[in-house]
């Protein structure tokens, strides 16, 4: 499935990476939206109060983004994930929930704030209903995992949640991982690529990251980790199917920097948000980020586009 790492208390820059793993591709695209977008969702319609630099899945929603005030949001499976009812007055989708976060939010404390008593429903994309959580970072290093749990959402707010994958949620993940060493057990790091076992050795590999000589280590860092619990394509899972990575995202929320890298490409690719304009009035742009021969900075490759989504 997916997991999220953040690296928040190494010297250099509050950084983080994230895997997308799925059973077929989500057909991502890079997109920077301006302020003053309007967007509609379930009940609520509201205009963005922050640019935001970003990945769509399927042209329904948000999956994996930043925004100009240094708040980012990655949406992640959750297969226990229970929604609220249907027809909740003021209700959002699960689809547009990362963005609306990042339109409104500027710090990890503001959304949680902003989410306490908001309603997210669940929207069928493709015509498949996908449970999915909430994880979140901001420059300051703070963090939340947002999860819904019988209808209400469940926050787990505090700068040490530095690791997410799936099932099962988040307090149980952490119950486990206290079964292993160094985080108070006697088990040895795990192998596997079950949800368990990719939190567990992304914890522990964290856990022992030296501090990075530069930007360019921090970076590394949490995208050579990402890289520990990625799933080659073929590779089944114990119980189910094969959920192959697909892209590895890293964002640098202290300098503003978005990273992608399609597992179909050897080269990394890179947005910097000072560069892009994203004041009300300007164009929202887009760029497919799995095109071949992309390398590098592609800020100057995003072009206008109509929105899809």
């Amino acid at each position: 499935m997916c997991t999220r790492v953040f690296w928040s208390d190494n010297g250099v820059a509050k950084v983080c990476s994230r895997t997308m793993d799925w059973q077929v591709s989500d057909d991502p695209v890079l997109w920077a939206v301006p302020e003053g977008t309007k967007r509609v969702a379930g009940d609520a319609t509201w205009e963005s109060q922050y640019g935001v630099v970003g990945l769509s899945m399927w042209d329904c929603g948000t999956t994996d983004a930043v925004n100009g005030a240094g708040l980012a949001a990655h949406l992640l499976y959750l297969g226990t994930a229970g929604f609220a009812a249907p027809g909740s007055p003021g209700a959002i989708t699960n689809l547009l929930w990362a963005q609306w976060v990042l339109d409104h939010c500027a710090t990890v404390d503001e959304a949680v704030a902003a989410l306490h008593d908001l309603p997210v429903v669940s929207a069928p994309a493709r015509g498949q209903e996908l449970g999915c959580h909430l994880a979140l970072e901001d420059a300051s290093g703070d963090s939340a995992i947002v999860e819904p749990i019988d209808g209400k959402l469940r926050v787990h707010h505090a700068p040490q949640y530095q690791v997410v994958a799936n099932d099962p949620p988040f307090d149980e993940q952490l119950e486990h991982l206290r079964h292993y060493r160094p985080f108070g057990g006697d088990r040895l790091l795990p192998g596997g690529i079950e949800s368990t076992d990719r939190f567990v050795r992304a914890a522990y590999f964290l856990h022992y990251l030296p501090e990075p000589a530069d930007l360019s280590e921090a970076i590394a860092g949490v995208v050579g980790i990402a890289g520990t619990v990625s799933c080659p394509p073929g590779a089944p899972y114990e119980d189910f199917g094969v959920y192959p990575t697909w892209w590895t995202s890293a964002t640098d929320l202290t300098n503003l920097t978005y990273y992608f890298w399609s597992h179909s490409s050897p080269s990394l690719i890179w947005v910097e948000l000072s560069a892009i304009d994203l004041r009300p009035g300007t164009p929202v742009r887009s760029l497919n980020p799995r095109q071949p021969g992309l390398v590098g900075d592609v800020t100057g490759r995003l072009a206008p586009a109509a929105l899809t989504y």
